[in-house]
């Protein structure tokens, strides 16, 4: 799936999104062909790192569990020092289900080390490692900050879980989602000051970085580091990259969740 292209008949009614490719077949030639097209169509590579984000999520999007697409599909992108701001309308709980749910208000998404430490010490957080690994890809790792503007969670509830909060009707103002255009925009303040901000009506249909993220960082000679039983690869970073986990040596049973 892709944005639509300009030369689309006003007639179809696809929201701006439109088929690029179906690639079927037993293969791995298949695969390939669709990362390469999936590369063109739905990689964004910046020129320059945007110190202001804005995602829209529309009505598909009622958690963050869900929602969390602006912030690990932007993360390589977005400015040290930045601000994503996530207007969504829908989002009204944080997990799927009750056990996520309730893990994610446990833990809050504070960053790697921290998330780590808790599954350390969580048997419950150790039996569902697709909740650590949420969390941890819905953490900015104190690289930027992230404001929610969700409809339907309240204030003490998103700062509960490490976000910052911002009321939606009023963002939306600020903000006017009919009037913006995917890619960069500007806007001018009430005393002539401008801002300049790059929006993404959807952050489903691709994944948006900046170079500079995929250049080696020089001090990473190790093949791979070691954190308890977890392993982390070379290029990843447990403190202040998007990753940390490797996997575990050997997964612990699933139980069921207590809540």
């Amino acid at each position: 799936m892709g944005p639509s292209s300009s030369q689309d008949s006003d007639d179809d009614q696809n929201d701006g999104v439109e088929m690029k490719g179906l690639f079927i077949g037993r293969d791995v030639q298949a695969y390939d062909l669709a990362c390469d097209l999936s590369l063109k169509v739905n990689f964004n590579l910046l020129e320059r790192s945007p110190k202001k984000m804005v995602v829209y999520l529309n009505e598909e999007y009622h958690s963050t569990w869900l929602g969390n697409k602006s912030i690990y599909r932007t993360r390589m992108a977005i400015d040290d020092g930045g601000e994503l701001i996530v207007l969504a309308p829908w989002v009204e709980t944080f997990g799927e289900d009750d056990c996520i749910d309730s893990l994610i208000r446990k833990v809050g998404y504070v960053g790697t080390p921290e998330i780590m430490k808790a599954m350390e010490n969580d048997d419950e957080l150790k039996s569902n490692l697709s909740a650590v690994a949420h969390l941890i890809h819905g953490s900015s790792e104190g690289r930027f900050s992230v404001t929610y503007c969700p409809g339907k969670l309240t204030k003490e509830e998103v700062k509960s879980v490490g976000y910052k909060y911002s009321d939606l009707e009023k963002m939306k103002q600020v903000y006017n989602i009919e009037t913006l255009k995917d890619g960069w925009n500007t806007r001018t303040d009430e005393d002539g000051s401008e801002e300049e901000f790059y929006y993404i009506s959807n952050p489903a249909l691709g994944l948006w970085a900046h170079p500079s993220r995929f250049e080696e960082e020089s001090d990473t000679s190790d093949a791979a580091q070691k954190h308890g039983d977890v392993t982390i690869s070379s290029n990843q970073e447990a403190s202040d990259g998007s990753g940390g986990v490797g996997g575990w040596k050997k997964p612990p049973r699933k139980p069921d969740c207590a809540l």
